[in-house]
This record gives structure tokens, sequence and C-alpha cells, in this order.
């Protein structure tokens, strides 16, 4: 995924917009699937088929029934996503095709920063330590919201 990425947004030219859009183009067949998969699934649970049998319209089933119920699973996908989002935005940033200057992205402040590795190492860490931070910070609410939203996990100690 990052490669393709990395070679839309040169395609288009170097910048944040365009890298965010490249990950974009990239990212979504994967949360189509999970959401086609998702719906199909709750479309045939026993609630959904008691709402078709007293004749509740396919736009209550869908807003009442299917969509309620199949979003969670697409808001934890995303959030255990935005760590990888961030980790490849940033490199792609690192590589030339992010964010450029003057804009403050924590890639292009490594790259920035390597010329000074050797006398000023912090220059490098701490967007470093940053990214790191944020990443777990993402995947630790993307598992606290999967034990929330999944049934499976929910009520186990």
């Amino acid at each position: 995924m990052i490669v393709l990425a990395i070679v839309i947004a040169a395609f288009w030219g170097a910048g944040l917009r365009n890298a965010i859009i490249a990950l974009s183009v990239c990212g979504w067949p994967f949360y189509a699937r999970l959401i086609r998969g998702s719906a199909v699934s709750v479309r045939e649970r026993p609630y959904v088929r008691a709402a078709q049998s007293i004749g509740a319209s396919q736009r209550s089933i869908i807003f009442r029934h299917i969509l309620p119920g199949s979003i969670g699973p697409v808001l934890t996908m995303a959030s255990l996503d935005l760590g990888g989002i961030i980790l490849m935005l940033a490199g792609m940033s690192f590589l030339g095709v992010g964010a450029q200057p003057p804009t403050p992205e924590w890639g292009l402040m490594i790259n920035e920063s390597r010329t000074y590795f050797l006398n000023a190492w912090w220059y490098m860490a701490f967007p470093g330590i940053a990214i790191s931070l944020t990443v777990l910070a993402f995947n630790l609410l993307g598992d606290g919201l999967n034990e929330v939203v999944n049934p499976r996990t929910r009520g186990r100690a």
C-alpha cells in the first residue's frame, strides 16, 4: 500500500494534500470490504428479519438496524489504522513526497535533522518519540474501542 501511495503522490506532485489523497485512494478498498461484510452479517440477524417481516421500509431497516450494527467494526479498524497512516505519512514526508517545508510534519522534521544527527541527536529523537507515542495512543484507543464495541469481548475481565 505504501509503495502505491508513494507512486501516486509522486505522480500528482509532492505535498501533504496529495499524500493524504494517495493514502486514501490506496486504503478505501479495505474499508469498503469491511463495511460490506459487516452489513451482510448484520442483515442476516434475527432482529433485521423481524423488522422485514413486520413491513418496515428498506430505509428504516438500513438506518435503524443495519448501520448501527455495522459501524462498530469500521470505527475500530479506523482507530487502529490511524497509527499506521501516521507512520506512512511520516515516511512519505521523510522521502520527500509528503509534506514540504515550511509545513511542520514529523517525517519532514526527521529528514531535515539528519545532517545534525551526530552533534544534536535530539533534533531527530523528539519527532521520532512523538510519532511513537502518537501511534501507541491510537493503537490503545483502537484496542479499547474494540473491547467496548465487540460483543464477543464485552463483559470479559
